[in-house]
């Protein structure tokens, strides 16, 4: 397997985890009124822990592939099937659901609890998963028209078999890892570019590389509006570097579409 947790695991239905984190989100609302707002967000965990026995905090997860591993740390497992994500920050953000929905993904658990102790009044927000990791494991990959630009195939096979292993809709950090290790390692993949305008030199970015002059990005947009937003900006991001070409790879859930971006003058 995969993913592997050294907790046993078994989904909680919408009813029993309702119960459960609305009792759960009690506790977390009596521990801020002791503890007030400014502390780290382990601590808010770390006493729920202390004052519920179905709770255990910071559960290892490993996500595996051939060599390459990688640990993640759920905040808190609740009654073994739900997970309550905590956040000390001054406004939730797209990015703080989109955790707890990797979390639920990868443990194929159906329902989390977003909670953030830091705002004035404690926030809460229900992050729900109804994808399976067979439905996950169902996917297209569409190859758009390009050459033979050397590094192409060694990285759409790694891609292959990374996402026959484990599925789309994994935190797009996970892929990248994951193919750095199979490209080379973070040394001979990661490096800086120049950037330059019309005046002149500008600095330097930080892309990952398939060859030396052919970067590449991974997004994961589903619609056809954010898809050609990203490729109009994508273009700008070529004419302005040292390279030839960016191979850009979205993985949506059902769709992984390749294609390169070459540099125009």
């Amino acid at each position: 397997m995969p993913i592997q947790c050294q907790h046993k695991l078994h989904p909680l239905d919408r009813e029993s985890f309702g119960r459960l984190s609305y009792e759960a989100y009690a506790d977390v609302l009596s521990i801020r009124e002791e503890l007030g707002r400014f502390f780290d967000e382990k601590h808010y965990k770390r006493a729920l822990a202390m004052k519920r026995s179905d709770v255990l905090v910071e559960v290892p997860l490993q996500l595996t592939h051939k060599e390459f591993s990688k640990t993640y740390y759920l905040d808190a497992l609740l009654a073994g099937g739900g997970i309550l994500e905590f956040k000390a920050a001054e406004r939730t953000v797209p990015q703080h659901r989109a955790q707890l929905l990797h979390y639920l993904i990868l443990t194929e658990l159906h329902h989390g609890l977003l909670i953030n102790v830091r705002p004035e009044r404690v926030t809460r927000e229900y992050v729900n998963n109804a994808m399976t990791g067979s439905e996950r494991r169902v996917f297209q990959i569409r190859r758009l028209p390009q050459n033979s630009t050397p590094g192409v195939e060694p990285f759409v096979q790694a891609l292959n078999e990374l996402l026959q292993d484990w599925g789309t809709g994994l935190e797009l950090s996970a892929y990248e890892e994951a193919l750095t290790c199979f490209l080379g390692g973070t040394e001979e993949v990661v490096r800086p570019t120049i950037v330059r305008t019309a005046s002149g030199e500008i600095g330097t970015q930080t892309l990952r590389f398939i060859n030396p002059e052919t970067a590449f990005k991974l997004t994961s947009l589903e619609t056809a509006t954010q898809q050609a937003s990203f490729a109009k900006h994508a273009q700008k991001l070529v004419n302005h570097l040292d390279i030839e070409a960016l191979l850009w790879t979205n993985i949506a859930r059902r769709q992984v579409t390749i294609q390169l971006i070459h540099h125009q003058q």
